[in-house]
């Protein structure tokens, strides 16, 4: 009899069983196939080592950053960021930093985007349902659709309004661009209330060989301490009895159906497999809200080039959309031992699909062409100074957060509550698009939770500030809608709800808004100024020359737009902070008096 038994030997449950082993236990762990480490597993071919997407060993968690370090130790390397987006033949960076993003858009771009984003800013849609609602407020709809929509909808196959603005909230949270303004002046990563925001950290650790390596350690440290995985067994069934798991059964390569007792059970199957698997099946409701999660799946067509540089960065957001490709890796420049030989580069072209799309149908040879094509079409590369190609896919890679997902998913937990013995954690097991670092803190309780403790593996990276408890339409406008009477307002100050007029107006960022008015500023007075220039004619803008009484030094020439624009975007700043710091004191203000006179 084992005492624990583990369902795959992924980051949550290699970390669970390297826990477990922490403290003398020996558990045992079942994987589907024959390479450990799930997505974060490293792929070699011809000696060149690339990864399932791109792995960054960066975490605000000390209990992960620790187990990175005890398992690898020097092997982790100290690694730059650098991702940028491809988009209109040009190339911006990302997180994205104002000034490079205004830069290579233009001037009537430039004027679009500060209006649509101080549109946003003054007049927020009041619902946040989907990623695209979620986006638009902090960026505007002009940015959304230039630097969100294009990518998000490669990555998941639908409609940025039928994505949850859960999604966003999770994996971008934190993040808008008055935070992205500040980081690009400070480089601190940090937002404006001083913690990380993970979406701006420049630099990270990596292992040397890829995050794999990681998994291959610590499996061979489980081993060492007793714990044993077995690869190459599926499982089919698990059976429980009286609200226990008594055993489960998995099917080899070879059809051979073995079973495995234990006491306690941990699981990182996608939930509608679990579900599946379970004997006596779960009721029909729990069947079918699990049967209805949905999972998108990853396709990487790896090239190698013949060419010691091809670009710079590590990875690159592919937002154009003539082609399919979403992302492209760069495996040496994240480590340079990702490749054997100095002279030669691997790319990793990775495709955004389901398994029931024709192009994840295709033949190796077909995805290889159809990748060249794509990175000759975007002038990556030249099709001679590609050598070979690799295809490696992987089905279940992202749990989809579409409208309902979280109330299927609530469900399908109720019910496992019933079974203590058996815990979910992960990626899969939770539905969550948990980063490697939150899935492998759900190993951890988990494991902890086998030894007597009461770890909640639901709540990892499911913070307050972005998985609020939904309120429906109805209840948001209904508590600004319903007005309250003389009498109610007599019963006492509890009677009125605190947040009312915070929700009704919410507050101004003073920087964003002072960027916004400046950057309108300069892009209005350097488009009128360079039309006129370059119009020419024997009097130049004689229409303009009353700006000179109010901007000092300016004329309509092009050292004038310089000094105009300048100024102009000094005085705007200060308007626009000016303007948000009045409205938002004259609002606090209006709250403490109201406040005063119900006390």
């Amino acid at each position: 009899m084992t005492d624990s038994v583990i369902i795959g030997a992924g980051p949550a449950g290699l970390t669970a069983a390297y826990e477990l082993t922490r403290h003398g236990e020996r558990p045992l762990v079942l994987e589907a196939d024959r390479q450990v480490g799930g997505l974060s597993r490293t792929v070699e071919k011809h000696g060149f080592r690339f990864d399932i997407g791109g792995h960054r060993f960066f975490s605000k968690v000390p209990i992960v950053n620790d187990l990175w370090r005890e398992i690898l130790g020097d092997e982790l390397l100290s690694c730059s960021r650098l991702s940028r987006i491809y988009y209109r033949d040009r190339f911006f960076d990302y997180p994205l930093k104002p000034l490079n993003a205004l830069a290579g858009l233009g001037p009537v771009e430039v004027l679009l985007v500060t209006a649509s984003y101080t549109k946003a800013r003054l007049f927020p849609e009041q619902s946040e349902v989907s990623f695209e609602q979620w986006v638009s407020n902090r960026f505007g709809r002009r940015l959304f659709e230039i630097f969100f929509k294009t990518y998000t909808e490669k990555v998941w196959g639908m409609p940025c309004s039928e994505i949850s603005a859960d999604w966003a909230a999770q994996r971008i949270k934190n993040l808008s661009l008055a935070e992205a303004a500040r980081n690009a002046l400070t480089g601190s990563g940090r937002g404006s209330n001083g913690q990380l925001i993970t979406s701006l950290v420049e630099s990270f650790e990596y292992p040397r060989l890829g995050p794999g390596m990681m998994w291959e350690r610590c499996h061979d440290l489980v081993a060492a301490r007793g714990g044993e995985t077995v690869p190459g067994v599926r499982v089919e069934r698990i059976r429980h009895r009286h609200g226990a798991v008594e055993c489960l059964y998995g099917r080899t390569a070879d059809g051979e159906l073995l079973e495995f007792a234990g006491d306690e059970f941990i699981s990182t199957m996608p939930l509608p497999a679990l579900a599946a698997a379970l004997d006596p099946a779960p009721p029909a409701d729990v069947m079918d809200a699990a049967r209805s999660l949905r999972f998108r799946d990853y396709l990487t067509v790896v090239l190698i080039v013949r060419r010691e540089r091809v670009f710079p960065d590590n990875w690159i957001y592919i937002h154009s959309p003539e082609v399919d490709v979403g992302r492209i890796q760069n495996y040496k420049n994240w480590s340079a031992d990702m490749v054997p030989d100095p002279s030669r580069t691997s790319l990793g072209l990775e495709y955004f699909l389901s398994s029931d799309d024709e192009k994840w149908r295709w033949s190796d040879d077909r995805l290889i062409e159809n990748g060249i094509r794509e990175c000759t079409k975007l002038r990556i590369v030249e099709p001679s100074e590609v050598e070979h190609g690799v295809v490696v896919r992987m089905r279940n890679a992202y749990p989809v957060y579409d409208h309902g997902y979280r109330e299927k998913v609530a469900r399908v937990r109720t019910y496992l509550e019933t079974i203590p013995n058996l815990q979910t954690i992960g990626r899969n097991g939770l539905h969550r698009y948990n980063n490697q670092d939150h899935s492998m803190l759900t190993g951890v309780y988990a494991a902890r939770n086998t030894l007597g403790e009461r770890n909640d593996v639901w709540s990892v990276n499911a913070e307050s500030e972005y998985h609020e408890e939904s309120r429906t339409e109805m209840e948001r406008v209904g508590r600004r809608l319903v007005p309250v009477g003389i009498g109610s307002l007599a019963a006492g100050p509890q009677q009125v709800p605190e947040t009312l007029v915070e929700e009704a107006f919410p507050e101004l960022d003073s920087v964003a808004l002072g960027a916004a008015v400046c950057a309108v500023s300069v892009a209005a007075v350097t488009l009128a100024t360079a039309i006129l220039l370059l119009k020419g004619g024997p009097t130049v803008g004689p229409h303009l020359t009353l700006l000179s009484q109010y901007l000092v030094g300016y004329e309509v020439s092009w050292t004038g737009l310089v000094v105009g624009a300048v100024e102009v975007g000094v005085l705007g700043f200060l308007l626009g902070w000016a303007a948000a710091f009045v409205a938002n004191w004259s609002l606090s203000a209006y709250v403490a008096l109201a406040r005063g006179s119900l006390s």
